[in-house]
């Protein structure tokens, strides 16, 4: 029996569209072995696919077809504390944990390399699948087959609290809201501020964090889709927030803040209460800097 945590994770980081990603210390707990028949279910009455549309059992099966292996059946049990489509890499997570899981099972006959370039097929962008199963902070370009990454380990006095409301968003659709093209000067706008995020991030210069996040390719598009998301950006820097952005597709809101505002979650609760959004829940995480974990 294998038994995996996988990390959720935050991407985007506001203008590292596609590119940036970072782990959380908050875990889905996956259990697998090969079995004859499909076994699935989930041990937190979380509904998921039970047979062969589940993404964990997708991914296992196309593991094994690259090895060349046949899957007779996989017995699953899957645990999941992410939650679902709420921009923290619940897909990435499943992914993650089927492709390490079955080169586990096989003895391990594919790289890390090879499993980070495999994930990114199979989602089709490593931004969040990158830090699921590496950890850290991860910088990745995807050409179409191979996945160029850099990760850093991140040790700062920082919480990354997540504003989660009580509705969902398909990243089908908040990707379907952006634009084909984008102007030469926005391109250059966030170019520049994902570069000063991540330089700032890991050299402490937290001040320019909330000048890093800002970005003209997604966020202004799925600002809309998420009702009072302009609102709870002005909550979070209200109470000292050094950056808030869209965690990757939506409709979660995060916050960057310093370890020594013990606060920020309490306060932050309390106007999210006193403006009617009461229906939103605040969580606070530090970067899980290890990536996937066999248990």
């Amino acid at each position: 029996m294998i038994r995996l945590d996988i990390p959720a994770t935050s991407a985007n980081l506001g203008a590292g569209f596609d590119a940036l990603g970072l782990a959380l210390d908050l875990y889905n707990t996956v259990e697998l072995e090969e079995s004859d028949v499909i076994d699935i279910a989930s041990l937190d009455g979380v509904k998921v696919p039970t047979d062969e549309k589940n993404l964990i059992y997708i991914s296992v099966n196309d593991l094994y077809k690259v090895c060349g292996k046949k899957l007779p059946g996989l017995y699953l049990r899957q645990t999941n504390n992410i939650p679902m489509t709420r921009g923290l890499g619940s897909s990435s997570a499943c992914i993650v944990a089927g492709l390490v899981g079955a080169n586990k099972l096989l003895g391990e006959p594919l790289t890390v390399d090879d499993l980070v370039d495999l994930a990114a097929q199979i989602e089709g962008h490593p931004d969040n699948t990158a830090p699921a199963l590496l950890g850290g902070i991860v910088t990745a370009v995807f050409d179409g087959r191979k996945v160029h990454w850099v990760k850093q380990e991140v040790y700062t006095k920082l919480k990354f609290v997540c504003i989660i409301p009580d509705f969902e968003l398909p990243t089908e659709k908040a990707r379907a809201c952006l634009p084909e093209t984008v102007s030469h000067k926005d391109a250059v706008y966030n170019l520049s501020r994902a570069a000063l995020f991540s330089a700032s991030l890991l050299t402490g210069k937290f001040e320019n964090l909330r000048t890093g996040v800002h970005d003209r390719l997604h966020q202004p598009y799925r600002t809309p889709l998420i009702p009072n998301c302009r609102e709870v950006f002005d909550i979070a820097y209200t109470h000292g927030a050094y950056a808030a952005y869209i965690s990757g597709a939506g409709p979660t809101v995060m916050a960057i803040v310093d370890d020594s505002n013990e606060y920020f979650a309490g306060k932050v609760r309390f106007s999210l209460e006193n403006a009617g959004l009461g229906g939103w829940r605040v969580e606070e995480h530090r970067i899980d800097n290890t990536g996937t974990k066999l248990i």
